[in-house]
């Protein structure tokens, strides 16, 4: 038989689809896979079956449903004071993961080389290579994630085609600073490259803080893409609702890559976020501020256990160092001791680096009811204190 495909020919299962599956085995408190254990706003979800009786549910238009379009074009101007053409500069795609898919499909080429910055979400790696770029990496490492600035213009050449960043940052739970954003955008804008950004967390940031896309930098608007997730901003995951903001001469491109692998998403879902992006300030507030006290009292749970909670800026991911707990010689070995002995999901971080990963962090994920998050931490302690109580 001839050979298949290489990129996806024997990949691996994703970190989290393994773990989901030994947490399922083991009867373990899920806390590797990213998704809220609630579904999002009941309104939301009720124009959405409302819609569904109601119809049409025959095929949308490509780009997606005008009152959505025209939904992220006046968030973007809300939030970010950016003017976007809702007819020609925002489309609709199933979900961010396509949306990424379509950009790197249309903007890169064979040989095009596409700055990554390390750890990654598991999906950019293999999507550059399915496209023929050549991959080249910077690394950021805990505790501190801090983006060398001599480290990322290395990265850079003529050969690079764009840059693909994830900010706010999963794993890290980052929110790049303002100078950071500005070093790459100046790099961008020396090597002539485009901007591929995935701000999915881009309402989840929390402490006060405020998301700033790379798009708002000068000289950036003609050249950066940002995409955005209904799932995250409205906890509903399934539905698979993304959308992407750039300038025309960007998307007509990637709307044909798009026309060419979904062509469309679920009109009922298209009218409910739409709904949903129009919500008032107090929803995206609460929602900020709802994730962040998870946050915080997971943090706590987790500090008191012995674990080294590293600071968290947004998302719904807590770091943790490994030192001192007794979990084993690496973060791979402590995930497959804390699911199968404590009945508690991880991930170890080394999962989204190339060779030579930090091997002494794992991540925890929040975004769970305080019953589900209280119970991990009871589970956790019971454990450790067992495991304590015979090594002494």
């Amino acid at each position: 038989m001839k050979s298949t495909n290489p990129v996806f020919t024997g990949i691996q299962t994703t970190v989290f689809e393994t773990m989901s599956r030994l947490a399922m085995a083991y009867g373990a408190v899920n806390l590797g896979q990213g998704f809220p254990d609630v579904d999002g706003p009941e309104d939301i979800r009720e124009t959405a079956a409302k819609a569904l009786m109601d119809g049409p549910n025959q095929y949308p238009p490509m780009l997606g449903l005008p009152e959505l379009r025209q939904a992220v074009s006046d968030a973007n101007k809300r939030f970010y004071g950016l003017e976007i053409d809702p007819q020609t500069e925002v489309l609709v795609t199933s979900g961010a993961t396509e949306a990424l898919s379509d950009a790197i499909m249309s903007l890169v080429s064979p040989g095009d080389e596409v700055v990554l910055i390390e750890p990654l979400y598991d999906c950019y790696l293999p999507l550059v290579e399915r496209a023929g770029g050549i991959a080249v990496r910077v690394r950021v490492t805990p505790p501190h994630w801090h983006l060398d600035e001599d480290d990322l213009k290395a990265a850079f050449s003529d050969k690079t085609k764009a840059v693909l960043i994830n900010n706010p940052m999963n794993p890290t739970a980052k929110v790049f600073s303002d100078a950071e954003l500005g070093m790459i955008a100046d790099l961008c804008k020396q090597h002539d490259a485009y901007a591929i950004c995935d701000e999915v967390y881009e309402h989840l940031v929390f402490d006060g803080h405020k998301h700033r896309p790379m798009m708002t930098f000068e000289g950036m608007r003609e050249r950066t893409i940002r995409i955005g997730s209904a799932g995250k901003t409205f906890s509903l995951t399934g539905w698979k609702v993304g959308y992407i903001t750039g300038p025309a001469s960007m998307l007509d491109p990637i709307a044909k890559a798009h026309q060419w692998t979904t062509f469309t998403t679920p009109p009922n879902l298209q009218k409910a976020v739409a709904y949903g992006i129009g919500k008032d300030d107090s929803y995206y507030q609460g929602l900020a501020d709802d994730l962040s006290a998870k946050r915080d009292r997971m943090a706590k749970g987790l500090s008191a256990l012995g674990f080294e909670v590293l600071p968290c800026a947004a998302t719904y991911f807590l770091t943790c160092g490994i030192a001192g707990t007794g979990l084993g010689d690496n973060d791979v070995e402590a995930c497959e001791i804390l699911v199968k002995e404590a009945g508690v999901a991880a991930v170890p971080v080394s999962a989204f680096y190339g060779s030579g990963a930090p091997t002494g962090f794992i991540r925890f994920c929040f975004c769970k009811q305080d019953a589900v998050i209280d119970e991990a931490l009871e589970r956790l302690s019971r454990f450790l204190t067992a495991a304590h109580a015979e090594s002494a």
